[in-house]
């Protein structure tokens, strides 16, 4: 038989975990939605709701839990439901990059650099914007020539002929990422 205290700690290290799941889920990391586990944290918290606990402080600590756990799952639900209709930003945001990129190699199967730039500010200010990154006053000459700077720095240092950029979304925040070109041929 566990106490009290003991739940709590249990039930807090679950929501954590139930973040956590939640997080890779809709990042692709896991397939399916985390349902045991909720399950399992829905109980505790229903089980505990029924019972009066008479420790202020473990009172306190189960309505901290309880309205963090709710709170979670309001927003989990609505992203659930954002990506049911296919309004989810990350998926959309990924559906555009995988539509532009399409469209490009269709259009022109070898692109000359300036457009390759304004297709990749394009997509830089759209990934910031799907994560609610701020963009003002980045134009297109701004981010061109923080490109150049890097590759520069980064042909020095590596000694690599050249260098290309992509965007990417890590820790919820838009990045560029350097990665060496393919050698021709």
């Amino acid at each position: 038989m566990t106490t009290i205290e003991e739940d709590l700690q249990i039930l807090d290290v679950k929501i954590k975990q139930l973040r956590l799941d939640y997080e890779q889920h809709f990042l692709g990391g896991r397939p399916r939605e985390p349902v045991q586990l909720r399950g399992e944290v829905q109980k505790l918290i229903t089980l505990y709701s029924n019972v009066p606990i008479q420790n202020t402080a473990q009172r306190f600590k189960f309505s901290s839990l309880c309205s963090r756990f709710l709170i979670l799952r309001r927003q989990w639900d609505l992203t659930l439901r954002k990506i049911e209709d296919g309004t989810y930003e990350r998926h959309v945001f990924k559906a555009d990059l995988h539509a532009r990129g399409s469209e490009t190699v269709r259009a022109q199967p070898a692109p000359s650099p300036a457009p390759a730039r304004e297709d990749l500010f394009d997509a830089y200010v759209a990934a910031c914007r799907s994560v609610g990154q701020e963009t003002a006053g980045l134009t297109r000459e701004r981010l061109a020539a923080v490109m150049e700077k890097q590759r520069g720095e980064l042909r020095t240092l590596h000694g690599v002929d050249d260098v290309r950029f992509r965007v990417v979304v890590e820790d919820g925040k838009a990045k560029l990422k350097a990665t060496r070109a393919p050698l021709p041929g």
